[in-house]
């Protein structure tokens, strides 16, 4: 498994080319132009990892839905489309100032998450599991907005990686410290917070054990016009919707060596 974190450039031009069709409607409505920059840059970068370990083009990538677990309906994890045995499973998230990025060999949900102001958590807190409420009350209230952010996003990175997505049984799942009586992990998933600045918060969750991970900084360069990923070859085209090459994928994820990138230990 591996943990890509990114902050996107400033004022620079990003690889905005290399979206599909449908992510340049979304950017496109994107009212304020740095939420429309954000959501651009994290999609190149998803884009251009993906190509990478799979030795592809970026542009070639299609993108789908599984099926729901809960429903079956067509609002599952994000696939590429047509992918077959042994191609990376891969989940995307971004808030304001920060782009993180999960691909791994098993199901995977990374979530990031701004710190919220006070009032934002007194709004939201409800929505924690009854045992996670109590251990936010405990702590004293400037230390709150952060620990929120944490058990926030360990849970949604829980449920991106089941496929099921945020709802209303988010206060049904404990992610929390481990307090005495505590109900068990969730079965069949490990849960870990990523290292990402004092401004906030991150998780990845996956199916299997995870005792550790690689975490690497990607360099703003590696969204923008011209740029790469360090680490990885240029990629020659492939139709990946049609035949991913699923061994060279698994090897790269294994063991790709990535010198130009900062690489940390998830705790």
């Amino acid at each position: 498994m591996a943990v890509w974190l990114l902050t996107p450039p400033e004022d620079a031009p990003l690889a905005y080319g290399e979206l599909d069709a449908a992510e340049r409607r979304r950017a496109d409505a994107f009212r304020l132009p740095r939420d429309r920059a954000l959501y651009v840059a994290a999609h190149i970068a998803l884009r251009r990892l993906l190509a990478g370990y799979l030795r592809a083009s970026a542009r070639e990538l299609e993108f789908a839905r599984a099926a729901c677990p809960r429903c079956g309906g067509p609002h599952g994890r994000p696939v590429l489309r047509g992918a077959g045995p042994g191609t990376p499973h891969f989940s995307l998230s971004h808030s304001r100032g920060a782009v993180l990025v999960g691909v791994a060999h098993a199901p995977v949900g990374v979530d990031v998450e701004r710190v919220p102001r006070p009032e934002r958590v007194d709004v939201c807190r409800s929505a924690l599991h009854p045992l996670e409420q109590r251990e936010l009350a405990a702590l004293r209230a400037p230390d709150q907005p952060a620990r929120f952010a944490r058990l926030w996003a360990r849970k949604e990175a829980f449920l991106k990686g089941t496929g099921v997505g945020v709802g209303g049984w988010t206060s049904q799942v404990y992610l929390g410290e481990r307090s005495p009586g505590a109900p068990p992990p969730p079965e069949g998933w490990s849960v870990l917070d990523v290292p990402c600045g004092p401004g906030h918060a991150a998780a990845v969750a996956t199916r299997g054990p995870a005792a550790r991970a690689r975490v690497r900084r990607l360099p703003p360069e590696a969204v923008l016009v011209g740029g790469r990923v360090p680490g990885f070859h240029r990629p020659r085209p492939v139709e990946v919707r049609h035949d991913p090459d699923a061994d060279h994928a698994r090897d790269d994820l294994d063991a790709r060596d990535v010198p130009d990138a900062r690489e940390e230990e998830l705790p």
